[in-house]
């Protein structure tokens, strides 16, 4: 009876070790990443994605990239509110990024760095880099950069900077730089052509009206005036450069 009892323990354990290993066997083969997919990223190459998804020694195995996001906050990235992991396959993850807007940058000479910011204000990156299409803006003052915080500007300038950098970026009319001169008023650079705006009361429809002109003025080197535009006053000028 004791032997029948030994005997049918060890085919059990016997068991337990086939059916466990068959199944790291299964994840090994069946749930190893073969293929990832990355979307909606412009800041970033997939690869940085990549590596910051996948950035530790189990990151092989999808179940686990899964289940690791599913329960814990990545590290922050520059501008990535927030990064989505999906199984396409047992082999092929899908990760969709969704990206804070990036607004504009000022250079800081303390740093020796750009400082990028966001939709809110907020100081999102400090690097050497460039990022394509996002306007340089001059001539305003910081008083204290710090990563994560919001850019120490007077209040109601930053609400204006932000309101403009917006309008244009959602307007596709995003400059090569902002330059702030007198009483902080904006001048718009695109190529040759400077566009002062004057205060951004009525930004809307100085901005519908840049949209209309500035294709016009393709090749030309001058100064568009925005600045004493308004509806009583509708009449645009361009000064040509001679």
């Amino acid at each position: 009876m004791k032997k029948r009892r030994r005997k049918a323990a060890g085919i059990i354990f016997l068991i337990l070790i086939i059916v466990l290993g068959g199944g790291f066997a299964i994840g090994w083969t069946c749930f190893r990443i073969k293929t990832v997919e990355v979307e909606g990223n412009a800041l970033y190459e997939n690869s940085v994605i990549e590596d910051a998804v996948l950035n530790d020694k189990y990151s092989w195995n999808s179940i686990y990239v899964y289940l690791k996001y599913k329960f814990t906050s990545m590290d922050p990235i520059p501008f990535v509110d927030t990064v989505e992991i999906k199984l396409d396959s047992p082999s092929k993850l899908h990760i969709t990024v969704y990206e804070k807007g990036v607004m504009g940058y000022f250079y800081d000479e303390t740093e020796d760095a750009n400082v990028y910011f966001d939709k809110d204000g907020f100081v999102a990156e400090i690097s050497q880099r460039v990022i394509e299409g996002v306007p340089m803006i001059k001539g305003l003052q910081c008083d204290s950069i710090q990563l994560y915080e919001k850019l120490s500007i007077e209040q109601s300038l930053l609400d204006d900077l932000l309101t403009l950098t917006q309008t244009l970026k959602r307007e596709k009319l995003v400059p090569d730089s902002i330059v702030y001169g007198r009483e902080n008023s904006p001048i718009l650079i695109y190529q040759n052509i400077w566009v002062p705006l004057g205060t951004v009361e009525q930004i809307t429809q100085k901005v519908e009206h840049l949209a209309q002109i500035l294709p016009k003025l393709k090749g030309e080197s001058g100064m568009l005036h925005l600045e004493n535009w308004t509806e009583d006053s509708p009449n645009i000028v361009f000064d040509r450069d001679e």
